[in-house]
């Protein structure tokens, strides 16, 4: 008799979908993860997935973390030309049950039970956090998610949000010269048009603009890779990248007062890992005026493991079987 697995359990953002299967302990087993501009649908990747690892004997649910607001059952993909609902996927699949979360509320459903080895602390090395006090995870990758989970003792209850598309504010000269750039190309700039795969490079060259230079990195991936190895205006990209996600990571602590901790996620901050440990996000997240020391005792991690989301989602699907 072969593994009884108990559900699918998906993360689908702007640029990979990935699966995994759920066994009867709860652990996420068989990864895959799948490139989002190959594919024309939800739908058409995870049938694929379904047929790799299962074939026709799927498991009877699924839990999929999507990136966006998931409204009523159903999501319209915030970086994806995607649309799909929780009837469609019934009705495709024929599950007996399936959920859509938002990837950021999987994620905060996750970080209370990382592992340290899952996770490296930002800055100097605090307490893990009370534990019945509010999380929040936050992460910069193809857009900028943002999530809280609160905690008690019947259970922990994921709090969804789009925080990223909140104001972006400058603290400082440098940062309100950004603004102003952006805003002449975009209108409004919210917190992702800096802190995200395209912001990075945005606000790389609205550096280099500052300076008089003209850029001369294709996109955001090369001036991660010239920031790294210490090329000035790509470094300082990445200096300033970071003290702004420190600013803003510090001021959804506030929000959320978040006392049990802060996560960062997403697919750029483990690029730079050495530089948010080292560089201005804590002292960022900790000048909050008269509240410094209320976010000054609260920890701030960097997530590391690779299928955070999916940990959150099998969680969720583990409540579900309660229900």
């Amino acid at each position: 008799m072969g593994v009884q697995w108990t559900g699918i359990v998906g993360d689908v953002g702007g640029t990979n979908a990935r699966f995994a299967l759920v066994d009867a302990q709860g652990h996420v087993r068989h990864p895959l993860t799948f490139p989002a501009k190959d594919y024309g649908s939800l739908t058409e990747v995870m049938a694929e997935y379904i047929e790799t690892t299962v074939g026709r004997k799927r498991p009877p649910r699924a839990v999929i973390a999507v990136a966006g607001p998931v409204l009523d059952g159903e999501i319209e993909f915030t970086n994806l030309d995607w649309q799909v609902s929780e009837g469609d996927l019934l009705a495709h699949f024929e599950f007996e049950a399936v959920k859509l979360i938002n990837d950021f509320a999987a994620q905060a459903l996750a970080c209370p039970g990382l592992e340290e080895g899952d996770l490296r602390p930002i800055g100097p090395a605090r307490a893990r956090g009370t534990w019945d006090c509010p999380m929040v995870v936050l992460g910069a990758g193809t857009g900028f998610g943002v999530a809280g989970i609160a905690r008690s003792e019947r259970g922990d209850i994921a709090v969804s949000s789009e925080g990223g598309h909140a104001g972006f504010s400058p603290s400082d000269e440098v940062e309100a010269e950004v603004w102003k750039r952006l805003h002449a190309r975009f209108g409004r700039v919210s917190i992702e048009r800096v802190l995200s795969g395209p912001g990075l490079f945005d606000l790389y060259g609205a550096l280099a603009a500052m300076q008089g230079a003209d850029p001369v990195h294709p996109d955001a991936a090369a001036v991660m890779a010239a920031g790294l190895e210490g090329e000035p205006i790509a470094s300082a990209t990445l200096d300033r990248f970071a003290g702004v996600m420190g600013a803003v990571a510090g001021d959804l602590a506030l929000t959320f007062g978040a006392r049990g901790g802060v996560f960062v996620s997403g697919g750029i901050a483990p690029r730079m890992a050495d530089r948010l440990a080292a560089g201005p996000f804590r002292q960022r997240f900790e000048a909050k005026g008269r509240l410094s020391d209320f976010v000054k005792d609260i920890p701030t991690f960097l997530v590391l493991h690779p299928y955070a989301a999916m940990v959150g989602a099998a969680r969720e699907l583990r409540q579900m079987e309660r229900l």
